[in-house]
């Protein structure tokens, strides 16, 4: 059986990606990771409110203010005067109750 160049074009191409699969395969966590901190948002990326990675000295702040804000009495909490601001807003309105 005669090579023909077609024959060679297609082992090229299997062996190209051949190598290209395992090119995806050797990403390891650590890369993978850094990876998807660095892309935006609009590309895929994580929100910017999302919590630190845990095992960072970052996620151990976090967890401790996230810790004294639970522990917190509610009635100092800024979020939880807010809604009480709304509610007296709305009391000129009068409602029936849903029985």
């Amino acid at each position: 059986m005669p090579v023909r160049a077609h024959h060679i074009v297609t082992v090229a191409a299997l062996a190209i990606a051949a190598l290209a699969l395992e090119g995806c395969g050797s990403i390891n966590e650590r890369l993978s990771a850094g990876v998807g901190d660095a892309l935006p948002q609009w590309a895929g990326g994580l929100p910017p409110d999302v919590p630190p990675r845990r095992g960072t000295p970052e996620y151990e702040e976090y967890m401790k203010e996230r810790e004294r804000k639970r522990l917190e009495p509610a009635g100092s909490n800024a979020n939880a005067a807010a809604p009480a601001a709304a509610s007296t807003s709305s009391s000129s309105q009068t409602l029936d109750p849903v029985h």
